[in-house]
């Protein structure tokens, strides 16, 4: 807004003014990672986004993954990653370094940067308070998780008394063996269980798009009815799968709408949130 004029930021924040009044006291979810992660840049961007909504009475829980900076480690100690059908094959060492990745080096980060961008933030992993309790998913896979049960109240009592939750997707077991998550299914089961108003899925292209090749065919809006021919048609193929598998999961457990869109584009969690035009595809009942 540095190149508006005072009268015209004062339009800007008026017309928010009905999506404000909407969302605060309201749960929104945001997963977080990927490119928008990397980017330094972005970074800071999504944090002062979420804050901000934090600070107008948003109660923002964030889920975050963390995938390239697990790649980046398994390089540096000569571990090469492998993947089946997308999902990381996790033996117990790759957990051991899935663990300090997530649990550590990338979940401090965001708390300390919510922190200096003035929010207030606490940090846990999904095995805190057996919050992501889990199965194996596949042998396979090694140590990824199929989540079976979801203790929400460590990520409630923080919202209660004011924080911001940020949530690594590490799991475990009822004999508490760690398990690596698929970040976006975590996001999923959270958010449900939060009866969340929303659920931000940031990933790397726009949204559902009707021609791959092509931002400008954007689909905004899905309901659920429609899926099974976006499927049939091809629109909805690949990577894009698993990530509408997770939006209709999270409508099943009672989230009220999801939104897939693209973290690379500043600030896009608030074009979202609070303008009419949104951004991004909006999957709902």
């Amino acid at each position: 807004m540095t190149n508006l004029s005072n009268m015209e930021r004062a339009e800007v924040l008026t017309a928010a003014l009905p999506h404000i009044r909407h969302y605060t006291g309201k749960i929104v979810v945001v997963k977080y990672g990927g490119n928008a992660m990397v980017n330094e840049q972005l970074k800071q961007q999504v944090m002062e986004d979420i804050v901000l909504l934090w600070l107008i009475g948003v109660r923002v829980v964030l889920v975050h993954g963390g995938g390239p900076e697990i790649n980046q480690l398994m390089d540096r100690l000569g571990k090469k990653p492998e993947f089946v059908d997308g999902l990381r094959v996790t033996d117990r060492e790759t957990m051991d370094i899935v663990q300090m990745v997530l649990a550590g080096k990338v979940n401090k980060t965001l708390v300390n940067l919510l922190e200096m961008k003035g929010g207030r933030a606490i940090g846990l992993s999904g095995m805190d308070g057996r919050l992501l309790q889990c199965h194996v998913k596949d042998p396979r896979l090694g140590y990824v998780g199929e989540i079976e049960k979801i203790h929400i109240k460590p990520v409630t009592d923080l919202l209660e008394n004011g924080y911001i939750p940020v949530v690594s997707t590490v799991g475990c077991d009822k004999s508490g063996n760690a398990y690596n998550i698929n970040g976006d299914t975590a996001a999923a089961y959270i958010a449900g269980a939060l009866a969340a108003e929303r659920l931000i899925m940031m990933t790397d292209i726009a949204g559902v798009l009707r021609d791959k090749n092509d931002p400008s065919t954007l689909i905004p809006r899905i309901s659920l009815e429609e899926l099974p021919g976006l499927y049939d048609s091809g629109i909805i193929s690949g990577g894009m799968i698993p990530k509408v598998e997770c939006c209709a999961t999270a409508l099943s457990r009672g989230v009220r709408n999801v939104v897939i869109m693209d973290g690379r584009v500043p600030h896009s969690i608030l074009m979202e949130l609070l303008t009419d035009e949104g951004a991004g595809t909006m999957v709902s009942h």
